[in-house]
């Protein structure tokens, strides 16, 4: 799983733990298996704050579920963390599509994300 960077040899490290975020990107592929769990947002980018919350874009098929009872499902597997969050579930060919659309959550996570967990790495 990549955590942190480095950057013309500095590493850059995210506000929240990486043992807080390593322990929540574990519960979902636990439960859910996703195929890639994506950091995005300004804990991506390198300039979260103390109020900045972690931005999830989940990569996982539906398996026939509401994507709104399988998003409250991965929010109370989180729990207990300490850790504001926003989870967007995609399935596979929704962030294939969608990651070269201009104006969709899938782009932004593709063009700054850190990929967390990729099933197929």
């Amino acid at each position: 799983m990549i955590l942190s960077e480095c950057i013309s040899g500095q590493w850059r490290c995210f506000v929240i733990p990486e043992d807080v975020l390593r322990e929540a990107v574990s519960r979902l592929v636990r439960r859910f298996r996703p195929h890639k769990v994506i950091l995005f947002g300004s804990q991506a980018r390198g300039n979260a704050d103390s109020k900045s919350d972690v931005d999830l874009l989940v990569v996982c098929p539906l398996g026939g579920r509401r994507r709104r009872d399988m998003m409250v499902e991965m929010d109370l597997a989180l729990n207990g963390l300490g850790i504001a969050r926003d989870i967007v579930i995609l399935t596979p060919e929704e962030y294939e599509r969608d990651r070269e659309i201009p104006g969709t959550i899938a782009r932004p996570a593709f063009l700054e994300g850190k990929v967390l967990y990729d099933r197929s790495a």
